[in-house]
């Protein structure tokens, strides 16, 4: 049986005692605390547990806000965080889960893009390394860490000076400043760095730093912080309709999936930052778009570490791009391809092909060529692209774009991760003509993500917190590069539950208390919330999830309430997707990937797609 400070996750640690001046008590240590004054706790925790969102449902109903965001990914979790600490009522509504679109299928890099120097797109470049260096320093350096890439060269005489003024420029834009500047190796000293590649390959090599973090962690904590700061955050919500006062939105209808209740939330304005569902939400408003967002899929897989002996990353040339191999952990990380995609928004399948394109571009460097057994997950996502510009997908532009669509209707599309906080700034100074009152300048500049305060004294403390609650200091490395200072609240769980500081079954490198901790503060709502997005299980093991589905979900269910039939669906629904992944990975072309992918079942039974 659950000690009551963790069964009772819908009330954040907290037993319900009786009332107290017409509303709940809770008991705390043998203590009775207000409902509000646990509301506050949790709010400047930035919670998103059960209470919290059966409060912010209410709230959504009852409250009149200043800005709605519409979509969970980084770009509008940044909105949210942006309009919430200039003094703005904000709410968020997203249709899924925080980060469950592209914000949790990227590269998983915060790079300036050494691409975009040769095609002299110089400003977005100096505008993703100040960002990138804002990551590393104050924003979030427990979420953000610097990544060394090998750029290998093949030709003689002309590349090396060719691409060490390229890099020269990246480090003079703000490359160099919290990271190490390019350093120029012969063939020997590359092939010491990546003893895994084919001594012909190249000719010598420059290495290169960048920055990498967890997305869909990243997105949410975004999204977290933006609750801390006030931000009603409410995931699993659907937008089916907007509101109207004459010729202006007024707000949106939604539905909650997870019940079926429908509510009318009433804003000032709205911030359409649904990236590529952007146009189906422009139609959706009645209103003719601005711009149009072409869908760009980038299929990635994950191979073990062993696999490619290596002491950095791979930047790679190909016919139409460019190719990483990317450290992640106890794995790699290869890709992207580039492809158009005209199908199923939410569920992009990665085919044959798709893969095969993969491993033909790293095995013509790597000695030892990688197969499809050695191949332990597979995803793909999609760029929401601004259309028009080209033919090709890889040289369509990564500038954003923010129109003002109608009066009190604001869409944000384009861009690229990295740039997502100046995107949400631009998004919310534009819905500045329809807010009541002068409207403050951003400041997330200055604003450390949940976890960040405190992070770097906790780094040097790990040995000691190691010893505290019996676990290995890398244990602890890995939780507060995950969680940052947010880590006592991960172990307290393990203080009258030992066992919650043990590994998950078939999932090693995660505790079963971060399970509880993601349903009790981090807004999961189901099994695939947990194995795909507050862990990267469904991506890091060779059962995708599969083997540890059932031990997770009855973490869950001590938290969620879920009964065994609950239990069994969430179980039978995760594994049919990751079956239905698996087909699709072995079609030959688009149709038929994403027929197999989107046979299988919704967790969100209710949700609509398209919406219009």
């Amino acid at each position: 049986m659950m000690s009551t400070a963790v069964r009772t996750g819908a009330e954040s640690g907290f037993r319900v005692g009786g009332v107290v001046n017409g509303g709940t008590r809770f008991e705390r240590g043998g203590r009775l605390v207000s409902r509000d004054k646990i509301e506050t706790g949790n709010r400047l925790k930035g919670t998103l547990g059960p209470a919290e969102r059966a409060e912010n449902w209410r709230r959504l109903g009852s409250d009149e806000f200043d800005v709605v965001v519409i979509g969970g990914g980084v770009v509008g979790a940044g909105a949210a965080l942006d309009a919430a600490t200039r003094g703005l009522r904000v709410a968020l509504v997203e249709a899924r889960d925080l980060a469950a679109g592209t914000s949790s299928r990227s590269s998983k890099l915060f790079h300036g893009g050494l691409r975009y120097l040769e095609q002299l797109e110089l400003s977005l470049v100096r505008e993703a390394l100040r960002e990138r260096e804002l990551m590393l320093t104050r924003i979030a350096p427990h979420l953000v860490k610097p990544v060394p890439f090998l750029y290998p060269l093949t030709h003689r005489f002309w590349e090396r000076p060719y691409t060490a003024a390229g890099l020269f420029l990246y480090d003079t834009m703000g490359g160099a400043r919290s990271v190490p500047g390019q350093k120029h190796l012969t063939r020997a000293g590359a092939l010491r760095m990546v003893p895994a590649l084919k001594r012909n390959s190249m000719i010598g090599g420059i290495r290169y730093y960048d920055a990498q973090a967890d997305d869909a962690r990243h997105t949410m904590m975004v999204g977290r912080t933006a609750a801390r700061y006030g931000a009603v955050i409410t995931t699993s919500t659907q937008v089916t309709g907007f509101l109207r006062e004459a010729d202006r939105i007024a707000g949106v209808r939604v539905r909650d999936v997870e019940s079926g209740e429908e509510v009318e939330v009433r804003a000032q304005a709205v911030i359409n930052a649904t990236g590529v569902w952007t146009d189906e939400l422009q139609k959706l408003s009645g209103g003719r778009g601005r711009f149009r967002v072409r869908s760009s899929k980038g299929v990635h897989i994950v191979v073990p570490r062993d696999r490619i002996v290596a002491e950095s990353g791979m930047i790679l040339r190909t016919e139409k791009s460019v190719l990483f191999v990317i450290p992640w952990g106890n794995h790699w990380i290869v890709g992207t391809t580039d492809t158009d995609w005209h199908l199923d928004l939410a569920h992009p399948a990665a085919t044959k092909k798709d893969i095969d394109y993969l491993l033909e571009h790293v095995n013509s460097v790597l000695a030892t060529p990688l197969t499809h057994n050695d191949i332990e997950g597979v995803y793909a996502g999609l760029r929401p692209l601004l259309a028009g510009e080209s033919e090709e997908t890889s040289k369509l532009s990564r500038e954003h774009a923010v129109a003002r669509v109608a009066p009190g209707l604001v869409a944000i599309a384009g861009g690229k991760y990295t740039t997502y906080r100046v995107m949400a700034a631009d998004a919310v100074d534009a819905v500045a003509p329809d807010i009541t009152g002068r409207m403050a300048s951003s400041i997330t500049d200055r604003v450390p993500l949940l976890g960040a305060d405190g992070y770097h004294a906790l780094i040097n403390q790990a040995d000691q917190l190691a010893a505290a609650h019996g676990l290995h200091p890398y244990r602890i490395r890995h939780l507060l590069d995950r969680y940052g200072s947010e880590i006592h609240d991960v172990l307290a769980l393990g203080e009258e539950r030992p066992d919650l500081l043990k590994p998950i079954p078939a999932a090693p490198n995660y505790l079963q208390a971060e399970v509880v901790y993601a349903c009790s503060h981090e807004g999961a709502l189901h099994l695939e919330d947990v194995l795909t997005r507050r862990t990267r299980i469904s991506i890091e093991y060779a059962h995708r999830g599969v083997e540890c589905a059932e031990p997770v979900a009855r973490l869950m269910a001590e938290v969620l309430g879920w009964d065994d039939a609950r239990v069994a669906r969430e179980v039978e629904v995760y594994a049919k997707r990751v079956e239905a992944e698996r087909d699709s990975q072995t079609q030959p072309d688009d149709q038929a990937a994403d027929a197999k992918r989107s046979a299988a079942p919704e967790a969100r039974e209710r949700i609509v797609e398209p919406v219009v």
